[in-house]
């Protein structure tokens, strides 16, 4: 409890820190991917899984916003924006809509992000942070992806993605009913690997989290996208066998 109590207290202190002399960002000047999503497989159904991400979302918008996550999981980036960007054309004051833009332009398993992807990602995160209609929890999650669009130009990009480890860490440990926290950590323990690490250390940290939420949740994209990348490598890929044979079904639609 009482380490619940100073995670809590020093992540307040975090987000009040970096909510101070925030720059004020107009909304409508980010320039957000829009248009239909272009699906890669069957068209009815759950095609892209199944997704559940407590979040503040007018009920009239959270099967778009569920949608979004559940590409996000699948690296359907582009999609993932579209339909992220239709909920705050819905729905202005959405915070976590604008993290689900960050987090689209982070793609941390591919090549870094671009410098407009990196100048997208700052834009929408300031729009988070400027909406007092959020929850401490959801601050965390944005203050969490922060840590990697902030100060681009001062810092490599892995020292960033290890700054966005450490605070998905912090929302992890402080909310562990959180499944998706549980789930976004374990991909950012994946963009924060050590290659010379041959004990797979973070990998194997990543697939404890991730294999009990999979026996729960055996629809979730992320989880079993997750346990895919996260376990390729020598002498631990088989573990990730029955969630690679999984994964087709889960999300057909997707590429």
């Amino acid at each position: 409890m009482r380490t619940h109590i100073l995670i809590a207290s020093a992540l307040a202190l975090f987000i009040s820190c970096n909510n101070n002399g925030e720059k004020s960002v107009d909304k409508n000047m980010i320039e957000l991917k829009r248009g239909s999503v272009i699906l890669c497989g069957p068209q009815e159904g759950e095609v892209f899984g199944s997704v559940s991400f407590n979040a503040a979302v007018p009920a009239q918008f959270q099967k778009d916003f569920n949608t979004a996550i559940a590409l996000l999981h699948s690296f359907e980036y582009d999609e993932a924006e579209k339909m992220f960007a239709k909920v705050i054309d819905e729905d202005p004051g959405c915070a976590m809509a604008y993290w689900g833009v960050a987090m689209s332009n982070f793609h941390p398993l591919w090549a870094p992000p671009s410098q407009a992807e990196l100048q997208k990602g700052l834009q929408v995160v300031q729009a988070a942070r400027s909406i007092t209609n959020k929850t401490r929890r959801e601050s965390g999650y944005i203050e969490a992806i922060a840590q990697f669009y902030e100060h681009a130009d001062e810092m490599d990009h892995h020292s960033r993605v290890l700054k966005f480890e450490k605070a998905m860490a912090d929302v992890y440990r402080l909310y562990p009913d959180d499944k998706e926290a549980a789930v976004f950590y374990a991909l950012a323990l994946n963009a924060a690997v050590d290659p010379s690490d041959k004990t797979y250390s973070r990998q194997r940290k990543a697939f404890e989290l991730l294999e009990p939420i999979f026996q729960q949740q055996p629809l979730h994209p992320g989880i079993a996208h997750y346990i895919i990348h996260n376990m390729d490598y020598p002498g631990i890929a088989e573990l990730a066998l029955p969630a690679a044979r999984k994964y087709a079904t889960i999300a057909p639609a997707s590429t």
